[in-house]
């Protein structure tokens, strides 16, 4: 759109930017084949054409074209407003076409300025309604750079030959070079986020070095600031969010490694087909890399929705109908940010405008058929995740050894041994009556006695609790047994506050003496009817275990007024945990499962049978048996060990098919589910079954993916993204390039960032398009080389000033021939608000910060309304904001904020009295405009001094003196707080040219 004229006069209030509808030069005219045909070809060919084209026109060669209705000649060259296809596209309320969007304002102007130019129209030129016959899908060739007149080059960089070319078509120029305090504000904004200092801009205005502005370019791409700028957006793309969504809306809080992942690979500047591959299959294409983990976080990035994953039953329609629409997100994600395809159309019929079945669309989901959202263990260090998977892997060989030597001691033990386990099954039993194979929580080994751990139950929600109840562990390790591992001192607390800082109430203390080992005696402590949420048992004294010691514990049952056990199948927490399932995890605590029972004699007939059972098993095994088996269990010990003493694993919110079940939502273990077609989209008409695809759209590229059956899922999703990054794959290609140029820009050169098709938008330059995507694909894939070219490139350098001669022909800047004056966004606003009052802190990566008070509930309550301006913890970039799908920040909000919960290719820009009011207004901004005033107190003195120092920190440059003769004016009736408050309200500090 097209900007006021810049001037230095300070405009309180965002102000309003006008334009009009693009136009064409009637002289020139638009090219047919390049223009006009993708036009009639995406909106009206499909009607109007054969032996009985619709209203009997038929738009497929001019002969045909420059036929009569009884009204009016379909087209009249020469004279747009007589001729039908004209009259029947236009007016606020068209027409045509009558299924899909109508023609948008570029098209319209193009269709009349190509009429009224003469309807030029090879006569050998036919017009088909081939489907895979578009733009977007036609293979990648690189184009010839095009030359001026003389046959020379117009420039070093290609990207301003190929926009020239366009402007010589058009009859337009390009606008001169944009000064350099401009420049320097311009990319610093885009390539960082930040406005440069008054310092940087003042020593780039004055470099008389040529090569001054690719240094700064450079110095940019090398920030790390640049990565957090960058990421912002790709977390737009894949609707990023700290919550879940839906109504419940409850807390992820390990969302944000995937976000720190993001601004590392910008900052990396990793090889896109990695960043593409890390997203999808990161832990089949890099297993042991941290990064393999976190980039899985894209495909989780979108809402889920916790009652219909939680608590719906399996096997129902509902259940069906969450997972269809889970799947569906997943699909949208990946689909809709790496090829710009809107497969998600084909949900309930083969799509209406692109070539894309309603089976290419199941065959997608089929891709991601076993995985789902949920909390993924991982190690960040390699070198940790290599010995952990050698440790486990030896893990299980011993205890294959160990399977295979104790069943030919069952066959030597006979019916006797037999009949002795079968009393200590009966014994150690469960409900159920057998021993359950879940042993329970198993701390870290420690070296000292003293070493303190805990383990806590998240009850979900507060509950009044009458009963704590213990049942300790059972393993016949180093001859423990009955009691293993259950600590000699302990303290039980309960809090509303899982850090237990506020408000611990304990339950019972045991911590000036030792506790008696209860064995098979179930232990119960009064709880007093205290409310709480969060129940911590803390060992302050360990358990001797061999030559180490441990804390350990079969069950922990809690229970209500009315006698239920609200423990059940909460999420359990611990200071340190041996993860080694099933036997011993975290979640066997509040399985329900325990080796106890209720009669009070059941420790002496099990200590008796465990010893006839020890007897016969030396007696029958033999020496050299039996001295394989402690061979084998010394070695378990010791495998065990060492994975005990391994560092705790990082979690992230992730796509998973392992991971602690809760309720209703249980992994899938890997095991794919099946995936059907659904007729018309009903979870309750499934037709044919399908296997995993990819998109048959694309030519010379087969959308059948060789996968092992027999291997695991991962290589499902690992097929489908070599389908992307394949060379061949231009729609990947064309994707990213124009997404990156959207963003320097304002808009891309496709305007539809995430659709490719027939209902989206061609491209303005196609020839340019496809230079990038080919030199970006077939080079290093650098997205920091793709913002070098087209940041130095002279069109990117341009002044947004308005030449009228120019408007008159393209007054939408289709074809860049000035730059566009952008307002910022919302983060790049308050980050540098936060820049211009000192207050901003640089501190990367890690939990988001609150912007909100926070009511943890069955479902959360966000409140906006207590959030602390003053807090030092949020005067972070804005990219570490703890982001909320349901209740979105109002501030952030009014300054067209992406909505988290959709896929957001392009944000809305809009000006609104509103948003002046809450620059103005909200109490961020008028302590910040506060904090602002003190920090120029700190570097000036005295009315002009510090209005001149103010418009320094927030413009970058010198007021003139009408500025300092108007501000001082206000410093002297209002004071340096208003200063300040007008001037972070102003058009300029929120514009960019």
């Amino acid at each position: 759109m097209h900007a006021r004229r810049k001037t230095h006069t300070i405009l309180v209030g965002i102000g309003l930017i006008g334009g009009w509808l693009p136009t064409i030069s009637r002289a020139s005219g638009p090219d047919f084949e390049r223009d006009i045909a993708p036009i009639l070809t995406r909106h009206c060919v499909r009607c109007h054409q054969g032996e009985e084209p619709q209203g009997g026109v038929d738009l497929t060669t001019l002969a045909n074209a420059l036929g009569q209705t009884e009204s009016m000649s379909v087209l009249e060259p020469g004279d747009a407003p007589s001729s039908l296809l004209y009259e029947v596209v236009s007016g606020d309320k068209p027409r045509m076409p009558k299924s899909g969007s109508p023609l948008t304002d570029a098209d319209r102007t193009l269709l009349t300025a190509w009429i009224d130019a003469g309807a030029v129209w090879p006569e050998t030129l036919v017009l088909r309604d081939d489907p895979a016959d578009w733009w977007s899908l036609r293979p990648l060739v690189r184009p010839e750079v095009p030359m001026q007149s003389d046959r020379k080059n117009l420039s070093q960089n290609p990207i301003d030959a190929f926009v020239a070319q366009k402007w010589r078509e058009l009859g337009l120029h390009g606008s001169p070079e944009a000064d350099r305090r401009t420049l320097i504000r311009r990319v610093t904004f885009d390539l960082i986020g930040l406005p440069p200092s008054f310092e940087e801009v003042d020593t780039f205005a004055s470099d008389p070095d040529p090569d001054a502005y690719e240094r700064l370019v450079d110095r940019l791409l090398d920030s790390p600031r640049y990565g957090e700028r960058w990421a912002r957006h790709w977390l737009d793309v894949v609707h990023y969010g700290d919550t879940h969504g839906y109504d419940k809306d409850k807390l992820r809080p390990n969302a944000w490694p995937y976000r720190d992942y993001v601004i590392r690979a910008f900052n990396e500047d990793k090889p896109y087909a990695q960043f593409v591959r890390e997203q999808i299959a990161g832990d089949h294409f890099y297993p042991g890399h941290r990064d393999g983990y976190e980039g899985l976080g894209m495909i989780a990035a979108g809402p889920f929705d916790y009652v219909g994953q939680m608590k719906v039953g399996d096997g129902t329609l509902e259940k069906a109908r969450v997972r269809n629409i889970d799947r569906d997100d997943m699909v949208s994600t990946v689909i809709n940010t790496f090829v710009s395809a809107t497969a998600q159309c084909a949900r309930c019929h083969d799509h209406k405008f692109d070539p894309i079945s309603q089976k290419d669309y199941y065959q997608l989901q089929a891709v991601f058929a076993a995985v789902d959202r949920a909390d993924r263990a991982y190690d960040a260090d390699p070198s940790v995740a290599a010995d952990r998977a050698l440790f486990t892997s030896q893990r299980l060989e011993t205890l294959e050894k160990m399977s295979a030597i104790e069943k030919q001691i069952e066959v030597l033990g006979g019916d006797e041994l037999r009949r002795i386990d079968a009393a200590l099954a009966s014994l150690r039993g469960s409900q159920a009556g057998n021993r359950p194979a879940e042993y329970g929580y198993h701390s870290a080994i420690a070296a000292s006695p003293e070493t303190e751990k805990w383990v806590q139950i998240d009850l979900g929600e507060p509950v009044a609790l009458t009963q704590i109840e213990l049942d300790a562990a059972d393993d016949d390790f180093a001859g423990i047994g009955p009691g293993f591992g259950f600590p000699r001192r302990f303290k039980i607390e309960v809090a509303m506050d899982p850090l237990f800082d506020q408000a611990v109430h304990i339950v019972t203390s045991h911590e000036s003496e030792d506790y008696a080992n209860p064995k098979q005696s179930k232990i119960r402590f009064d709880a007093h009817g205290i409310s709480a949420r969060y129940i911590r048992m803390t060992a302050t004294r360990l358990a001797t275990r061999d030559q180490d010691y441990i804390f350990a514990l079969a069950e922990l049952r809690a229970f209500d007024d009315a006698g239920r056990n609200v423990a059940m199948g909460r999420s359990v927490q611990a200071l340190d945990s041996i993860e080694a399932p099933v036997r011993w995890q975290a979640s066997n605590l509040v399985d329900g499962r325990t080796p106890i029972r209720s009669d009070a004699d059941s420790q002496i007939t099990l200590e008796q049978w465990q010893s006839q059972r020890e007897a016969l098993v030396v007696r029958v095994a033999g020496p050299k048996l039996m001295e394989s088996l402690e061979k084998e269990r010394s070695r378990l010990h010791e495998v065990e060990s060492s994975l005990a003493s391994l560092p705790p694993q990082d979690v992230v919110y992730a796509a998973a098919t392992d991971f602690p079940g809760e309720g209703s939502f249980k992994p899938t273990m890997g095991q794919p589910r099946t995936i059907h077609v659904l007729d018309r989209g009903a979870e309750s008409a499934p037709q044919q079954p399908v296997e995993p695809a990819a998109l048959k759209c694309v030519p010379g590229l087969s959308g059948d993916l060789t996968i092992d059956v027999a291997g695991p899922e991962s290589l499902r999703r690992a097929a489908l993204a070599d389908w992307i990054v394949d060379r061949r794959n231009g729609l990947t290609w064309r994707s990213i390039v124009n997404r990156v140029w959207y963003y320097h820009f304002g808009r891309g050169l496709v305007e539809s960032l995430n659709d490719f098709g027939r209902m989206g938008a061609t491209p303005t330059h196609p020839e340019l398009l496809d230079y990038l995507a080919v030199e970006f694909r077939d080079g290093s894939q650098s997205i920091k080389d793709l913002h070098r070219r087209i940041v130095t490139s002279s069109v990117y350098r341009q002044s947004s000033q308005v030449a009228l001669e120019n408007a008159h022909l393209d007054s939408g800047n289709q074809y860049l021939w000035r730059m566009n004056r952008r307002r910022l966004e919302a983060e790049a606003i308050r980050d540098s608000v936060l820049q211009a009052s000192g207050a901003l802190k640089m501190d990367m990566g890690g939990p988001g910060f609150l912007m909100f008070g926070l009511v943890q509930d069955h479902s959360p309550h966000y409140l906006y309304d207590q959030y602390d301006p003053n807090d030092p913890a949020t005067h972070r970039r804005s990219i570490y904001r703890f982001v909320v799908r349901s209740v979105p920040d109002p501030w952030m909000n009014t300054l067209d904020c992406a909505d988290a919960s959709l896929l957001t290719d392009r944000r809305n820009e809009t000006l609104t009295p509103l948003q002046a009011l809450a620059m103005l207004n909200n109490p961020f901004m008028i302590r910040m405009a506060e904090r602002m005033a003190d920090r120029v107190r700190s570097l000036a003195s005295g009315c002009e001094d510090e209005v001149r120092t103010a418009v320094q920190l927030t413009f970058q440059r010198a007021p003139t003196s009408d500025e300092v003769s108007v501000l001082a004016e206000l410093w002297n009736s209002e004071g340096l707080v208003q200063v300040c408050r007008a001037l972070l309200n102003s058009n300029e500090f929120v514009f960019v040219d």
